[in-house]
């Protein structure tokens, strides 16, 4: 499993801070969608470089002009770049074209996704799905039942995230369900040490891909 860590609903000067101490602890840093909202696609430029060895993810949440939005997001460092799965399937065909051409990534949001509409747009053999609970709901209540729920019912799918409310307990229980990448916030940014926060989610992602073994 990976572990990506949002930044988000911080100042640029604070997002910088936290991505540059976080980046040896991440596989991916997530530039979350308000703080691009804030600052504009082009922040991802200022963040690039405090990412190190982590890859960069911008939560752009495109659903419509697609190939425009791709096209920027990756030209300013981004290598994954997210997409709502409620889009029409011309802007996600359109986004994942852009992804394979520049070789990087496409990851699908499936917030608020119906079982028809997800099971219309699962045909993106590279794509990163997203399954996704937000903020305004809350925790998401069983995110391994939630990945092996997904991963049954549309067992083409190769690459799965889980994001909402992820916390240790959470992440100790993902066993059985082995999605490719755990998306985690606030549980890491907002604690009173965030770098020994994202060590000991590390820790138990690493005990928890043992147990699976």
């Amino acid at each position: 499993m990976k572990l990506q860590i949002a930044i988000d609903r911080v100042l640029l000067d604070e997002a910088k801070v936290l991505m540059q101490k976080l980046a040896p602890e991440a596989d991916i840093l997530e530039a979350g969608t308000s703080l691009i909202k804030d600052y504009g696609v082009t922040v991802l430029d200022d963040l690039k470089e405090e990412a190190g060895g982590a890859q960069l993810l911008g939560d752009i949440k495109t659903i419509d002009e697609g190939a425009y939005e791709f096209k920027q997001g990756f030209r300013h460092g981004a290598d994954i770049l997210t997409v709502m799965g409620a889009s029409s399937i011309e802007t996600l065909q359109k986004c994942y074209d852009v992804s394979e051409g520049c070789g990087k990534d496409m990851m699908i949001d499936l917030l608020e996704c119906t079982p028809e509409k997800t099971s219309e747009i699962v045909h993106f053999p590279h794509a990163i799905y997203c399954l996704h609970t937000s903020v305004d709901q809350g925790a998401t209540a069983n995110p391994s039942g939630d990945v092996l729920a997904f991963k049954k019912a549309f067992p083409g799918v190769r690459r799965v995230a889980i994001a909402g409310g992820i916390n240790l307990q959470t992440v100790a229980g993902l066993s059985a369900a082995a999605p490719e990448i755990v998306i985690v916030g606030s549980g890491i940014t907002k604690a009173n040490n965030p770098i020994d926060a994202a060590r000991k989610f590390r820790r138990v992602m690493a005990e928890t891909c043992k147990s699976s073994m």
